[in-house]
Formats: C-alpha cells, sequence, structure tokens
C-alpha cells in the first residue's frame, strides 16, 4: 500500500462542453458541462488488499480538487454534477469505487455549493483511452428530470494497466428543450431525492 495522505496524480486532464441548440431550436443559456479527472497510481494494481481505507481517505482531497477545477472550468454556477472512475485493467473496480465514496462526495459537494442530495455516480475497469458516461444530476435533489444528463470523458493516455482515472463533472442547467415533465428545480422540497 502506498503511503502519505493523498492520491498520487500523475496528471490532470479538463474537458469544457457547450451546446447551443437542440433539434435547430436553442431555449436560453448554452447547456455548459465541465469535469477535470484525475490521473493516478493505483496501489492496489496487480494485488488484492482488503484495507481500501486510505483510498477512501484520498477522497476528500479528490473530491475539493476535481470540484474545484471543474466548477472554475464551468465558469458559470453549478446546477448538476456527478461522479465517476475508470480503474485501470491490473486493478479491480472496487478501487475506483473506494475514491468515490463519502468522502468524494462531500468534498464535491461543498466545493460547488451542492445541497444533500446524493451524487450519481459509475464506474469501470478499462484499457488507456476508454471513455465512461459521467451521470449528471441535479445538486439539490435527485429527482430534477430535466438535470438528468451525462458528459462522455476520456483521457487518451489512460488509465495504464496500474492507474486509475477519477472525474468529477458538473452543468450549468438542465437538458436544452428538456419537455419530459417531473418534479422543476423551483419546486425542490424534503424528501426529494435528498439523503
Amino acid at each position: 500500500m502506498a503511503s502519505g495522505a493523498e492520491f498520487p496524480i500523475r496528471k490532470l486532464h479538463t474537458v469544457v462542453d457547450e451546446t447551443r441548440t437542440e433539434a435547430g431550436r436553442g431555449d436560453g443559456e448554452p447547456l455548459r458541462k465541465a469535469a477535470v479527472a484525475a490521473v493516478g497510481a493505483n496501489p492496489f494494481a496487480g494485488a488484492h488488499g482488503e484495507d481500501l481505507s486510505e483510498m477512501i481517505a484520498w477522497g476528500a482531497g479528490l473530491g475539493r480538487l476535481l470540484g474545484e477545477g471543474a466548477a472554475a472550468a464551468l465558469g458559470a454556477a453549478v446546477l448538476s454534477y456527478g461522479k465517476a472512475a475508470i480503474v485501470g485493467l491490473a486493478g479491480e473496480q472496487e478501487h475506483g469505487v473506494a475514491l468515490l465514496t463519502t468522502a468524494f462526495g462531500d468534498a464535491l459537494r461543498h466545493a460547488v455549493g451542492g445541497g444533500l442530495a446524493w451524487i450519481s455516480s459509475t464506474s469501470k475497469r478499462g484499457a488507456s483511452g476508454t471513455s465512461i458516461d459521467v451521470p449528471l444530476a441535479h445538486k439539490d435533489a435527485l429527482y430534477v428530470r430535466d438535470h438528468y444528463d451525462t458528459l462522455e470523458i476520456r483521457v487518451p493516455d489512460a488509465p495504464l494497466p496500474d492507474e486509475i482515472v477519477v472525474i468529477a463533472a458538473v452543468a450549468n442547467r438542465g437538458r436544452l428543450l428538456a419537455r419530459c415533465g417531473g418534479l422543476c428545480a423551483g419546486a425542490i422540497s424534503a424528501g426529494d431525492g435528498l439523503r
């Protein structure tokens, strides 16, 4: 197991996506999405370890770093967010999950001004260049349907077999031309997907 209090980062990768129209139409401000991915060494690559507590603890620093970076790249108020991890082929999916637990979530929530809503998450194993769709949901209540979205992220040279890519993604609004009904952000109340 690696020693130290933080995830050993090899590189950071930032993505910004802006959609101005959907089906040839706009409906106000463009939809901006941004993400920051940290690529770092997996201390359990090639070996099984029962105690993942140090990796879980690394989540707090990662959540803060990636949340602040994604919010800055977005350049607007964060209204939705999500998190994801891609574990290199010498590791286990569980290693990515360890980095995304409550420590990461609470730090991400604090960094972007989120409420107490559950933060959508996904993880998988993959080779360098593997893409992942980071799920997005409203920062204050999971059940705000027009904010259900994703941002596809791919780091061309990561993860190496002994690495993990950890991602925080944010957006400034819900989908363009959303019209599937459901809870509106202005009507959020206790119990609407809050943890």
